[in-house]
């Protein structure tokens, strides 16, 4: 079961949505990745539910293929949630994105970024309650991969903490990727460079040696970036109970 996190205030997420789903292509053609069922239900209702659980309650979606299909999903399915679209004609980047709405997490001590083609199960309440009692810059949620080359690898010492980050790295240290969950606290916004497009992975994880903290999910995660783990996760998807 699921734990609930009780937080006093509210709590925001960045749930970045704005990709082409070029590998996911012939699906993606007229339906945007976000909205690609996963046994039965859109992956982006997946995550709303996810956030209503452990006590997000407002979430920022950008989006940016076939995005008016996504403002209409939202106009009608909020489920529980409080929820901005921004629609993205050129896209910003990861980091560009959090950076161009910045207001939105205005006065919020901590905040999420969580990539909407990851889907998992993990338990939120946990990672935020880490994140808290360490005090750093940033919290990485963590999970071994078999193909570290094509994923962002973390450098994690004995206390957790990031020591290195390299995106898809042709020598890789290890294989504890960065999972696409991540807390960040208020500051992390100055790591972002101004320049757009800005990715996360390539200019601003680096950055945040010695500053982030490691979380290790152990629940279901998988990255729904390819047509093979789509189908995938049509068989092994446990839900969120």
């Amino acid at each position: 079961m699921l734990q609930r996190f009780d937080w006093t205030n509210t709590m925001r997420a960045f749930l970045l949505a704005a990709g082409h789903g070029t590998r996911l292509h012939p699906l993606t053609d007229k339906t945007p990745k976000c909205l690609l069922p996963v046994c039965g239900a859109p992956m982006l209702s997946i995550w709303l539910d996810l956030c209503h659980r452990h006590g997000i309650s407002d979430v920022l979606v950008n989006a940016h293929a076939h995005s008016g299909q996504v403002r209409d999903y939202l106009d009608a399915h909020r489920n529980g949630v409080n929820v901005r679209m921004v629609d993205e004609p050129v896209l910003l980047g990861s980091a560009g994105t959090v950076l161009a709405n910045r207001d939105w997490v205005d006065g919020e001590r901590c905040f999420w970024i969580l990539y909407a083609d990851v889907l998992t199960n993990a338990d939120l309440g946990r990672m935020m309650q880490f994140h808290l009692e360490r005090g750093c810059l940033a919290t990485l949620g963590g999970y071994e991969v078999p193909d570290p080359e094509r994923c962002g690898i973390m450098q994690v010492d004995a206390e957790g903490v990031v020591r290195g980050f390299v995106e898809k790295p042709k020598t890789p240290v290890g294989r504890l990727a960065f999972s696409g969950l991540m807390i960040a606290d208020a500051a992390l916004l100055d790591q972002i460079p101004e320049s757009r497009p800005s990715d996360l992975g390539f200019d601003v994880l680096p950055r945040l040696a010695g500053k982030a903290a490691a979380w290790q999910i152990s629940d279901y995660l998988l990255d729904i970036g390819t047509l093979e783990n789509y189908e995938l996760v049509q068989k092994t998807w446990p839900g969120l109970d």
